[in-house]
């Protein structure tokens, strides 16, 4: 049986400060690789990105946010590789992916920003996003605390080809527990240096970002984990 394979977590070089591939680069890596799409999950604003936090307009700012995503759609179209929008919002270390709410919805809504981190999870799902906990066991010296809100994501990043064994076995017992999403991505930064890929598979192409966030909430997925 045919599968679609999707990327659901990546960066693109030209909005974030990690990303070491630009979005023409990771489009023709996930093209030859013979995805179907990919989801461009740059740094928010409140994480590491190259959007300056200050001096900009907020529309200024989303214009310079969905610029990775921008020329990933256009070079997606031309090797046939559809291409979806999301984000990676981050409270000191902890990261949630955003998917379903699109470039407008942001520009309408400058109030996120000011929002507890809580209230954003609460809000962006109430407006019809999906959130999922990415790498929530992920260790670094900047993190002071690993911090669970089970009640407030539809998910868990149980496979994140970046993070190790034990902290992806962590996550699938968290999501377990919770009866949350099980969910995968590679967190992919660099293209054609990233050694392990994660994502999703599925029967049926998806179409868009909200047939995306149908897709997973009703379960017609599977998660998968491979080498490049």
């Amino acid at each position: 049986m045919k599968y679609y394979k999707y990327e659901t977590h990546l960066h693109t070089a030209e909005v974030s400060a990690c990303g070491r591939a630009s979005a023409a680069e990771q489009v023709e890596f996930y093209a030859e690789m013979g995805y179907a799409g990919i989801i461009v999950t740059d740094h928010f604003f409140n994480g590491n990105t190259t959007v300056p936090r200050e001096g900009l307009s907020w529309k200024e700012m989303v214009e310079k946010f969905c610029v990775g995503y921008v020329n990933a759609l256009q070079a997606g179209r031309k090797v046939g590789l559809d291409v979806f929008f999301g984000w990676e919002y981050s409270f000191l270390g902890t990261d949630y992916l955003t998917y379903g709410l699109s470039p407008k919805w942001l520009l309408d809504n400058p109030q996120v920003m000011d929002m507890r981190h809580w209230d954003y999870l609460k809000f962006v799902r109430e407006e019809g996003g999906l959130v999922i906990h990415a790498h929530p066991f992920r260790e670094a010296d900047y993190i002071r605390e690993i911090r669970l809100q089970p009640r407030n994501v539809d998910g868990v990043e149980v496979i994140n080809a970046c993070r190790s064994d034990f902290e992806n076995k962590m996550a699938l017992e968290y999501a377990k527990n919770y009866d949350l999403i099980k969910f995968a991505g590679s967190d992919n930064h660099r293209a054609y240096g990233q050694e392990k890929l994660a994502g999703i598979k599925t029967k049926n192409k998806i179409e868009s970002i909200v047939d995306f966030v149908d897709v997973i909430k009703s379960g017609n997925f599977k998660i998968f984990n491979e080498n490049n």
